[in-house]
């Protein structure tokens, strides 16, 4: 078959998945379109179809980075060099942030329809090209029940002020959906789906929870009926998130304090509730986001060893209690005692955070299953960790 042939194959392929994707809420069809053709790369001279990493590191040294940066090709070339030398394998990319726009152009049916993309990749499949030309692994973030721009598309899924009837809004000023809404649910699935086919190796889900912080009493829900337990709600989002992406590797972003604290800290996070459904749990351990007092420690952010050391020998515990007496899981290929990753902080809250406040955070997350855990021959030490500044300036890492 000569390339000529191909090509118009590939187009005609193309265009019957747009058409359907455009066409019909139902995504799955054109997905399967798009992984036909995708399948097809070994057997076809044809260009290149992007799709994960063959052999996905064990163990992730990574780093965050805002869809602005993705798109800023100078940016780009310097986190490439930055991971290549200093023995990082790991990129989180912003798919969807707190403002709610999609950063790439998506075919997902209700992105088009709702108009919610905003092109700052301006080609996601370069972007997946040069990462995976690195064997750099890529994890796609979604924000998730932060989204002021779903929010204000559909009021009717969105959380309402009592007072005013208008948009609840968080201490930041930002809009939240109803987490107890499929429809919402079904929204974020079916971008995450499409990061699959577009070769992401994992997606990572943040703002899986309830408001923390605001007026929460004048909140009224369009969806949850106060009297299901929040983290009942959000253990059936995570199953409903699991069966749907069943077969791909996703992630769950929890706060810091679901490592060390049993109830559902108002949010609805348990982090028992997330073990099986996720590959990987990412528990925000920044020591800075612990109160004072926390372990006896007035300023915690100066004592970033021994929070983080201490917040990740708590989550080993719970997670082998919790395999010893009810474990069960969707995916075998990631070993359940190794499914803890948690994020760092690589940026100044609290005191100064520069190299050794880095190093000494990475030291803790080692230490820490190295105290709790009897050293395996066939399996790593730990998961791995990911490294968040806001700036994206990883100056500490170098």
């Amino acid at each position: 078959m000569n390339k000529l042939v191909i090509g118009f194959f590939l187009i005609i392929c193309i265009i019957g998945t747009l058409f359907f994707i455009s066409r019909k809420t139902d995504l799955h069809f054109g997905l399967a379109l798009l992984d036909l053709i995708a399948a097809r790369e070994d057997t076809l001279d044809q260009p290149y179809v992007p799709r994960p990493l063959k052999d996905p590191p064990s163990v992730m040294r990574g780093i965050y980075i805002t869809s602005w940066i993705a798109g800023n090709e100078k940016r780009l070339k310097e986190l490439v060099q930055l991971i290549k030398e200093n023995n990082l394998n790991t990129i989180v990319v912003d798919i969807k942030d707190s403002s709610g726009y999609v950063s790439y152009s998506s075919l997902a049916a209700q992105v088009i329809k709702y108009e919610t993309s905003e092109a700052r990749i301006s080609d996601l499949d370069a972007f997946v090209k040069k990462f995976h030309d690195e064997n750099i692994y890529i994890i796609g973030r979604i924000s998730v029940f932060q989204d002021p721009l779903f929010a204000e598309i559909r009021p009717d899924l969105a959380l309402k002020s009592k007072k005013t009837g208008k948009a609840w809004k968080d201490r930041k000023g930002l809009s939240w959906l109803d987490a107890a809404s499929s429809e919402v649910w079904d929204y974020n699935i079916e971008i995450a789906q499409e990061l699959f086919v577009r070769g992401f190796d994992e997606v990572n889900f943040d703002y899986i929870r309830f408001p923390s912080d605001g007026n929460l009493l004048d909140i009224a829900y369009p969806v949850w009926d106060i009297k299901t337990g929040r983290n009942v709600v959000l253990r059936s989002f995570f199953e409903y998130l699991r069966n749907a992406l069943s077969g791909h590797r996703i992630s769950a972003d929890l706060f810091g304090l679901t490592t060390v604290s049993y109830d559902d800290l108002g949010i609805g996070q348990v982090i028992e509730d997330a073990f099986p459904y996720f590959d990987y749990i990412d528990a925000m351990i920044y020591p800075s986001h612990y109160a004072r007092g926390f372990q006896g420690y007035n300023e915690p952010a100066k004592y970033p060893y021994e929070i983080v050391n201490y917040s990740m020998q708590r989550s080993i515990e719970r997670l082998s209690q919790y395999i010893t007496h009810s474990f069960s899981t969707h995916r075998a290929d990631v070993d359940p005692l190794f499914k803890l990753r948690p994020w760092l902080q690589d940026f100044d809250l609290g005191t100064v955070y520069d190299k050794a406040e880095v190093e000494a955070q990475i030291r803790g997350v080692s230490d820490a299953f190295h105290d709790v855990l009897l050293a395996s021959s066939s399996a790593p030490m730990f998961s791995g960790w990911l490294m968040w500044a806001p700036d994206n300036r990883y100056t500490s890492l170098k």
